[in-house]
């Protein structure tokens, strides 16, 4: 069954995400320094790259913001997954 661009283009969003953070997990298991929190770099990386690809900062705070309030929800108080 083909889907319309606008399912497809999400489908290949949640994969990319997916792809993303299993690669990253897979990279902090390899962290050769215990001074260095990968998961505070990764993000504080991430938001400077998208500021110099023309994202505002109003912008990303705008969407860093709502969801990290969302994940409160999706991860239904647990502070990890099992």
């Amino acid at each position: 069954m083909d889907l319309d661009v606008e399912t497809q283009w999400a489908v290949n969003n949640n994969d990319l995400s997916y792809q993303f953070a299993k690669r990253y997990h897979q990279f902090c298991d390899e962290n050769p320094s215990n001074h260095v929190a990968p998961l505070e770099y990764l993000v504080n990386v991430v938001m400077t790259e998208l500021w110099d690809f023309m994202f505002s900062q109003t912008e990303i705070l705008n969407v860093f913001l709502p969801a990290i309030d969302d994940m409160l929800r999706y991860t239904s108080g647990e502070e990890r997954r099992s």
